[in-house]
């Protein structure tokens, strides 16, 4: 496919936006009142993103996520100005925006202590957020807007199914502090009256001349009636009454 028909199809998609349609058109014009508009809506949906993030305490917060937003308009922006001036398309722009984004938000993702990774929903979402912009820069305007409220319902009402399903599985895996690693026996012998199964165990070699027995432990329910009536948070609560452990979590 030439740059000129990718020019003509990338306009015609631009023109038949929904929104653009109840604008009769006007907003689909390249022209510096079109160009406010789209910077204007990059900017909320940027620091919106932002503002969600960092109210939850994460990585990435309200200056990163609207700068994406921001950047990533501009440069569909250039795309478009330089196929309506010149007949050709330069899709790299665009391209090494999104990239670039990807590479920002691959950056904010964290390891913790317990080699959990932190950070892989903000670093995603930050992602979709340049994609978003670059959306508002072509003029797709109901693709930009229904990518962020299916954005919103997923930060939002998700985390409480994910939650749900999570406690409604037989399997979780749990971060495991031992005061002595040689209570590792005593604790599988509690898991298999308690009608648990241990699965896979790994030891973190870090506390390896520490004394303490630190590991990351699969764990599958077996006992019908803890499937029945108990959640991970109980089990696991019931765990942490055990003398010897220092710390007991479930991993996310």
């Amino acid at each position: 496919m030439t740059p000129l028909v990718l020019v003509d199809a990338a306009n015609e998609l631009a023109a038949h936006d929904p929104i653009d349609i109840l604008t009769r058109g006007w907003l689909s014009q390249f022209n510096i009142w079109t160009i406010i508009i789209r910077l204007a809506l990059a900017f909320i949906i940027g620091a919106s993103f932002g503002f969600e993030r960092s109210r939850k305490r994460h990585t990435a917060g309200f200056r990163t996520f609207t700068f994406v937003a921001l950047f990533s308009t501009i440069a569909a922006l250039l795309d478009v100005y330089f196929s309506a001036n010149y007949g050709e398309i330069i899709p790299a722009i665009t391209t090494a925006v999104v990239l670039g984004g990807a590479i920002i938000s691959g950056n904010t993702l964290l390891y913790s202590s317990k080699n959990q990774i932190k950070g892989l929903t903000t670093a995603v979402a930050l992602w979709l957020t340049a994609i978003i912009g670059a959306c508002l820069g072509a003029g797709l305007y109901t693709a930009a807007i229904i990518g962020v409220v299916l954005a919103f319902i997923t930060l939002s009402a998700m985390p409480r199914i994910e939650v749900y399903m999570k406690n409604k599985s037989n399997h979780f895996e749990i971060h495991l502090e031992l005061k002595n690693r040689n209570d590792l026996v005593n604790f599988t012998g509690v898991i298999r009256k308690l009608g648990l199964k241990i699965t896979d165990i790994e030891a973190n070699p870090a506390y390896n001349n520490t004394g303490l027995g630190v590991y990351t432990v699969s764990i599958t329910i077996n006992s019908k009636e803890l499937k029945k009536y108990k959640t991970h948070a109980e089990i696991i609560e019931a765990l942490s009454t055990l003398d010897y452990i220092n710390c007991i979590e479930e991993i996310d």
